[in-house]
């Protein structure tokens, strides 16, 4: 049919390859549009001859070989080759691509583009209204050339591995409407020249390493809808001209970067803001009762910051409020009771402040699984629930006003003769404070230059009775560090600590020194192991010397309490079933923290037992993080996640099994490790043991008792103590082995977020709780 102009035959089932002279068979072809089929081959050669063709769709197809030229296609207006599976070669294909002066939509994401965007790309046709290039593997700098495509009013170049900085040419594109450079890794500050976008109605940058403050000319963007800078390094207050775009309707996502100083009052401007994130700063002050004017909003995300105050009064307006997570703060007061009021509230999360009184009732607080409130040690509720202790009852005003009176004696009396007391010991005090100041700035001023002396005093030469633990790349002492000045011994710690030594002769050793360094410098989480200082020194021979201090935990590792038949003279431990319970949630809402709310997200990449510590109140953490990895740092960045697996090792059995092919690392790795790590706990199994050979895992030996035989595989020792056995075993034990079953699948996309994975667990133990399990 050699006069056929169009042919459309898009969204069907066609596979094979297109004909091989299909440019001669339609010389007068216009429009193609062969998109999401599964035709596969190389684009033909003879295509490139159809003089007339004006837009050519091959999208989501599964088209291979080099993308190539389309200088015989002067008419050329639309081209879409997205989501194949075309490479750029040389990248010869832009520059003829300048001899199509027609073109306003170039396509190209979702293939395997590699290498450097070619400075040709300046040349393309002015035009050009629509480029997108997400979804590739595109490395180098963005091009400054870039800045000449002034007809430009979509560009997307996320989701790739760009480098360096954004040109400030960037901002001569003044028809820009849509411009995201998300999840690459630029770095450097965001240029001023933004500004000059005033088109612009959606800025996504998330997931680079800006630093710097963002700068004031981008409140110019007086049309901005969505402006997402997540994920990032930036710095400083947060502008003010920000809140005056009035245009922000979508989201205004400015989380885990470094913040700092308050919120501005001009928050309140934005009345029909759908979503703003702060969340993983370091803002502080009150939260502006403002932001009670944006009433439209219905996700508000203010975790992990330093607000104090209360909750302000003016959030009863928020009527459209859907999901509000104001935890991790330092919060107080008592829980307001118009948010029992906000009908369309979801999901709140208020935990691990200073609030306290009674929980309202009533609303969303009638629903367990939508409220947390974890973390507020001084709430009470006058209905019982789980984890949260019963209000003192009421009593009558005469006896209130008694005890009031009562109280009041109490309380001067025991004044009057402090008063006195303390007139006679100010001057023994006033005598001993310059000599206690000067202690604490010597203790302050060694605790940052601990040498290789004080860790030999500390751990008594290394002696074989403090030695508590060994690994990898070293041995792990116990010891009280002590120094002198002056002749004079100071003890720096009251209690003992754990120090490890690392073996610099083994292989990686100082690599997971530097490693361990670089997250305990950037974590912070009551479930994470606290270190004390750090020793980078030599040695009496002159050797390289690296060691690190750590809290001592007198109950040792978890591995010991679930296995003490390897050790050489170990008791028998025993653990409760709340016991496993709290320790499983303790390193959930660790790894919740390392994976969701760290600036960077963390991977830890070697959980288990012997790296889960246990205090006196056998709370559980987190440690030895010397094969942790961030994603989308400067440092490791992309390439460093892929190619670190070759020298990952891990723990046999704990390694996810997609490490084994050679996939990248990933949060959902440590998952899996946390699912082996929970059965282990309820069945009292390693995976390592003897009994699971020729293909079998612990998972499996699980599943197949899971749920009906699931009391015959469980550790009897945890239940040895519990009266009503069977339910518990409905409520308690069986949702913990599902939860375990589910983080260890083998597909990782199976596997859920340790987000989810906590509130699951929690949910657990207030049942737990409710049922006086033991």
């Amino acid at each position: 049919m050699s006069s056929l102009i169009f042919l459309a035959i898009a969204n069907n089932s066609l596979v094979g390859q297109l004909p091989f002279n299909i440019g001669y068979t339609l010389p007068n072809i216009q429009g193609l549009i062969l998109s999401t089929n599964n035709f596969s081959g190389s684009i033909p050669a003879s295509l490139l001859k159809a003089y007339h063709l004006r837009k050519l769709y091959l999208y989501n197809n599964s088209f291979t070989g080099f993308i190539p030229s389309f200088s015989s296609l002067p008419n050329l207006k639309e081209l879409d080759l997205s989501y194949n599976k075309l490479k750029a070669g040389d990248w010869g294909f832009i520059s003829s691509l300048s001899n199509c002066s027609r073109l306003t939509m170039l396509m190209l994401d979702g293939n395997n583009l590699q290498g450097n965007l070619p400075s040709s790309i300046g040349n393309l046709s002015n035009s050009l209204q629509q480029f997108f290039l997400r979804n590739n593997k595109i490395s180098g700098p963005i091009p400054p050339e870039i800045g000449n495509l002034e007809g430009l009013s979509w560009l997307y170049m996320d989701y790739n591995l760009f480098t360096g900085k954004i040109p400030p040419t960037i901002g001569n594109l003044y028809s820009m409407v849509y411009l995201s450079f998300a999840q690459n890794l630029l770095s450097g500050e965001i240029p001023d020249t933004i500004g000059n976008l005033v088109q612009l109605s959606s800025l996504k940058l998330d997931w680079n390493n800006f630093t710097g403050k963002i700068p004031g000319s981008i409140g110019r963007c007086t049309q901005l809808q969505n402006l997402n800078l997540a994920h990032n390094s930036l710095d400083g207050s947060i502008p003010r001209n920000i809140f005056k775009i009035y245009s922000l309707t979508g989201e205004l996502d400015l989380s885990h970067n470094y913040f700092s100083g308050g919120m501005p009052e001009e928050v309140g401007n934005l009345i029909n803001l759908n979503k703003l994130s702060i969340s993983n700063n370091r803002l502080s002050g009150n939260i502006p009762s403002t932001l009670g004017q944006c009433v439209v909003l219905e996700n508000l995300e203010m975790q992990s910051n330093f607000f104090v105050g209360s909750i302000p009064q003016s959030f009863v307006k928020l009527v459209s409020i859907k999901s509000m997570d104001i935890s991790r703060n330092s919060l107080h007061g008592k829980i307001s009771e118009f948010l029992a009021t906000l009908s369309s509230l979801e999901k709140l999360n208020i935990s691990f402040n200073n609030f306290y009184g009674e929980v309202p009732r009533g609303g969303i607080f009638d629903n367990a699984d939508a409220v947390s409130i974890q973390g507020n040690d001084h709430l009470c509720t006058s209905v019982p629930t789980g984890g949260v202790s019963l209000c003192s009852p009421q009593v009558d005003d005469k006896k209130q006003k008694h005890n009031s009176l009562v109280l009041v004696l109490k309380i001067v009396m025991p004044i009057v003769v402090t008063i006195i007391i303390l007139s006679c010991i100010a001057k023994i005090y006033w005598r001993k404070r310059v000599q206690g100041n000067t202690h604490l700035q010597i203790v302050n001023e060694h605790i940052k230059n601990i040498s290789y002396e004080d860790i030999v005093r500390a751990t008594n030469k290394f002696s074989s009775a403090n030695l508590i633990g060994s690994g990898s790349f070293g041995t792990v002492y116990k010891g009280t560090l002590q120094f002198k000045k002056d002749q004079v011994a100071i003890k720096l710690q009251k209690d003992q600590v754990a120090i490890k030594i690392f073996n610099l002769n083994n292989y990686g050793a100082n690599r997971s020194f530097i490693a361990e360094c670089e997250a305990l410098r950037n974590v912070r989480h009551r479930n994470l192991v606290k270190i004390i200082t750090s020793c980078s020194s030599v040695d009496s021979t002159g050797a390289d010397f690296k060691a690190l201090v750590f809290q001592y935990m007198p109950n040792g590792n978890l591995e010991m309490w679930l296995h003490p038949e390897d050790l050489e003279h170990g008791e028998r431990h025993i653990l409760t079933l709340r016991q496993r319970i709290n320790i499983g949630l303790d390193v959930a809402f660790a790894l919740d923290y390392l994976h969701n709310q760290c600036a960077s997200p963390l991977i830890h990449c070697d959980l288990k037992p012997s790296n889960i510590l246990l205090d006196l109140d056998m709370v559980a953490y987190v440690t030895d993080f010397g094969l942790s990895r961030f994603v989308f740092t400067a440092s490791n960045a992309y390439k460093d996640s892929s190619t670190s697996l070759a020298c990952l090792k891990g723990s046999i059995g704990y390694i996810p099994p997609e490490y084994g092919m050679s996939e990248e690392i990933s949060t959902k790795g440590d998952v899996y490790s946390f699912g082996v790590l929970l059965l282990q706990m309820i069945t009292g199994r390693s995976p390592t043991d003897g009994k699971f050979s020729d293909g079998a895992s612990l998972h499996e030996f699980v599943r197949r008792a899971f749920p009906d035989n699931i009391c015959e595989i469980v550790d009897p020792t945890m239940l040895q103590h519990d009266s009503n056995a069977p339910e518990v075993m409905k409520n308690c034990v069986i949702p913990m082995v599902k939860i375990g079953l589910s983080c260890s699948m083998t597909s990782p996309k199976e596997r859920p977020d340790m987000g989810h994975v906590s509130a699951e667990i929690l949910r657990i133990k207030h049942l737990a709780s409710h049922m006086d399990v033991r």
